[in-house]
């Protein structure tokens, strides 16, 4: 995939630039040990224009991320928000993907950044699992414990845990990993959180070992209008083998559904799941097809 060409334009420390002109520090905190915050957001062409689904929640999940890393923000959230819808403006994007980085200047001691600057760049992206029914593999890799890291917080060095169990699941057939917490209970994919269907009502992990994921808190909302039970608990393997259904949920995986996990198969119809009521009604709500402003 092309992230960007001769053309595109990003945003760096309140300007905008071309991203063939733009450079960074080869002794940056960021690039050497992976002390960085970040965010992914999506924006979605509606009948009522271009819209960035949820661009406070997450500018505010950007600078909370940022605070429990001891990283600077310097910055006015709404100005970036501006900033962002400017960007896509600029390079003409209408569903398109968004991240905005907090990287850290240079400094190779292991202390608090010596200054901090912001980028934010987009580039045209479908569904990051496509609209196929995955399945996951269990990895070996487990979520770190959150004694080591901020789970809450979504910060570049903890990407390496999901490259490492993506890379492992791929390497063996499966779309993608599911990872376990330091106990054994289901936690999340490597870039998205996990739902499962019993007996007509929803579960998910509970919180303190996951991302706590803005497109979760959104499926836990649209719950709520639809009238769905949904419960946040400590998940066994065997009750997720022994689910009805299951699905992901993230901003680049949208509402993924799960066909299998390891060689377990879900066997009801996908379009008979819950799931799949979440996942059109996830679709009617981000390009406004409906009437949630309460969820809005």
């Amino acid at each position: 995939m092309n992230y960007y060409n001769s053309n595109t334009i990003i945003y760096l420390d309140g300007k905008f630039d071309k991203a063939i002109n733009s450079s960074t520090d080869l002794y940056g905190q960021s690039l050497h040990y992976g002390y960085a915050a970040f965010e992914g957001i999506r924006a979605y062409k509606t009948h009522n224009g271009n819209r960035i689904f949820k661009a406070a929640a997450h500018f505010h999940r950007l600078e909370r991320s940022c605070q429990l890393a001891n990283i600077p923000f310097p910055w006015d959230k709404q100005e970036l928000i501006a900033a962002t819808y400017k960007l896509l403006q600029l390079n003409k994007l209408k569903d398109a993907y968004i991240r905005p980085l907090v990287f850290c200047h240079p400094n190779m001691k292991l202390n608090e950044p010596s200054g901090v600057s912001i980028l934010i760049c987009a580039w045209e992206w479908e569904a990051y699992s496509g609209s196929k029914l995955l399945n996951l593999g269990i990895s070996k890799y487990e979520r770190p414990n959150p004694k080591s890291v901020p789970m809450e917080a979504k910060l570049s060095g903890s990407y390496v845990n999901s490259i490492l169990a993506t890379t492992a699941a791929k390497a063996l057939g499966f779309d993608e990993a599911l990872l376990l917490d330091m106990n054994g209970f289901v936690a999340e994919a490597s870039g998205a959180n996990i739902f499962i269907e019993k007996d007509g009502k929803l579960f998910t992990p509970k919180t303190g070992n996951i991302l706590p994921g803005i497109t979760r808190t959104t499926v836990k909302e649209l719950c709520h209008v639809l009238d769905i039970e949904c419960i946040e608990k400590e998940i066994t393997v065997a009750e997720l083998k022994n689910a009805d259904s299951a699905f992901l949920c993230g901003t680049a995986t949208e509402i993924a559904g799960v066909a299998a996990i390891d060689d377990v198969v879900f066997r009801p119809l996908w379009r008979e799941s819950i799931g799949y009521t979440i996942q059109r009604a996830y679709k009617n709500l981000v390009l406004e097809k409906v009437n949630y402003e309460v969820i809005i």
